[in-house]
């Protein structure tokens, strides 16, 4: 495997282990961990395009109006994103959790084909079905509908629509969107500080130092991936996408011990056979395109 792969793969598992590293801060509020994680990973960002002397670059690209309206919707559905993560795998639904970026990829077809009037092939509307109707049985089955899995699936599948029309790249981007949620985070945190909730320099130095590395743990996979997409096929990232999903849902069955019964299995399995069959007509396809390029 070239580099490329290696790093996007490398990402995916960074994703895929998240609940262990959030599991060892479950004592601190989801919404308190969030606003961490923006502020170290702001100062993190802005630190590396310091160090590569992008700073006026920076500027100029990412503070105009038009730039700054686009990533304030998607520094919005990421935060959301973020939180209900957070506060999902701390509340022992990682399964659930896990669905929802199973599902993503399909939704995300989905979105493009509503807002982007991007066409599908026939038989890609199969697994799009299938997946629809796996969601459909899980509602029948829990009594509620899975919602951790489906806002998960919509704010990031939104997210991914805002970035593939936005200018800037991951970097610049990322930078960004942290930016506009820092004044927020920071008073909030301030806020809980005040009130006696804080749990920065509150709860022992390990409590400390995993806050303060949700800046790292949040911007290493993504320049990781930013640089693995320049390198390899997208049919790839699409096939190496399913490690952190399928890690999550591992780590919340075989770990964290969350039930999975036979109903869950059934909806699960609704859902893992809409990706395959994805991703095999994903690979029929692009095989076709380059034996028709040759």
């Amino acid at each position: 495997m070239n580099k490329g792969t290696w790093r996007a793969a490398g990402a995916y598992v960074i994703w895929g282990l998240f609940p262990l590293y959030w599991k060892w801060l479950k004592h601190v509020p989801a919404l308190q961990l969030i606003c961490h994680r923006i502020f170290w990973s702001c100062l993190i960002l802005v630190g590396i395009i310091f160090f590569m002397r992008r700073s006026r670059e920076f500027r100029m690209a990412a503070l105009k109006p038009s730039v700054v309206r686009v990533y304030t919707a998607a520094a919005l559905l990421v935060g959301i994103n973020w939180l209900i993560y957070v506060w999902a795998v701390n509340n022992g639904f990682i399964v659930e959790s896990s669905l929802g970026y199973f599902i993503n990829p399909l939704l995300s077809i989905f979105l493009g084909v509503i807002f982007l009037r991007e066409r599908l092939r026939s038989f890609q509307w199969v697994p799009i079905g299938l997946s629809a109707l796996g969601v459909l049985y899980l509602t029948f089955t829990y009594g509620r509908l899975p919602w951790i899995a489906l806002t998960l699936a919509l704010s990031f599948g939104l997210y991914g629509l805002v970035k593939k029309t936005a200018p800037l790249g991951a970097l610049y981007g990322l930078t960004l969107e942290t930016g506009i949620l820092l004044l927020p985070a920071l008073l909030y945190l301030v806020h809980a500080d005040g009130m006696g909730q804080g749990a920065f320099l509150h709860t022992g130095s390990g409590s400390d130092l995993l806050m303060a590395g949700a800046g790292l743990i949040t911007t290493v996979p993504l320049l990781m991936f930013a640089s693995a997409v320049q390198r390899i096929p997208l049919s790839l990232v699409g096939i190496l996408q399913f490690i952190t999903p399928t890690l999550q849902f591992l780590i919340g069955v075989l770990i964290y011990r969350e039930p999975f019964n036979h109903d869950q299995l059934i909806g699960f399995g609704i859902v893992w056979i809409a990706l395959i069959i994805f991703g095999v007509e994903g690979f029929l396809a692009h095989r076709g395109r380059v034996a028709l390029a040759t």
